[in-house]
Parts: C-alpha cells; structure tokens; sequence
C-alpha cells in the first residue's frame, strides 16, 4: 500500500526515490514488490537508454483504480485511530494479567 501511494502521489518515480518515499523497505523487498505489480498489471516500468540506465515507475490505469479503493481504508483507519488504539490498551492491559 505504501508503494501505491507514493506512486499515486507522483507521476513517475524512479527506484532510489521510491525507495526514500517507503521507509524501512529493503531494496531485495521493493524489486520483489515492483516486479509483481508490474506482473499483475498496477505498475509501468520504462527503462531509458541512458548511462547510466534509468529507470522510471508509474501506476497503470488499474493501479490508479486500486488506489481509490484503498483510499477509503485508508480514510476510515484515520478516522477510527483513537478507538482502535484504545481497544490495543485495553487489550494489552488484560493480556498482562
């Protein structure tokens, strides 16, 4: 979800700067997680024939469709933060016991 994200934020991104967008992933992680996307269809990858290579990431037209569903989680884990982190404590409190 993060990396749809910061791809739904911008019009392309290449690696490094994904990277930096998705903190605490591992390089091995976000290659895996590039690949199956572009795999299913969410993410384009276009390599340009520069030296060095570049290479730039955006979402397809399903990737942006994934993304606004993923908005509305996204709004209603904002929204409900507070009761869900009470319900932790309290949980927490009683698995102390």
């Amino acid at each position: 979800m993060l990396i749809l994200e910061a791809l739904a934020e911008h019009e392309h991104l290449r690696f490094t700067h994904i990277a930096k967008l998705v903190p605490g992933i591992s390089q091995k992680m976000l290659t895996q997680t590039l690949r199956q996307m572009e795999r299913d269809g969410l993410v384009d990858r276009t390599v340009h024939a520069v030296i060095p290579p570049r290479v730039d990431y955006r979402l397809t037209d399903l990737g942006e469709t994934l993304g606004a569903a993923f908005c509305s989680v996204w709004l209603w884990a904002e929204a409900n933060l507070e009761r869900i982190e009470t319900a932790r404590a309290t949980f927490d409190s009683r698995a102390a016991i």
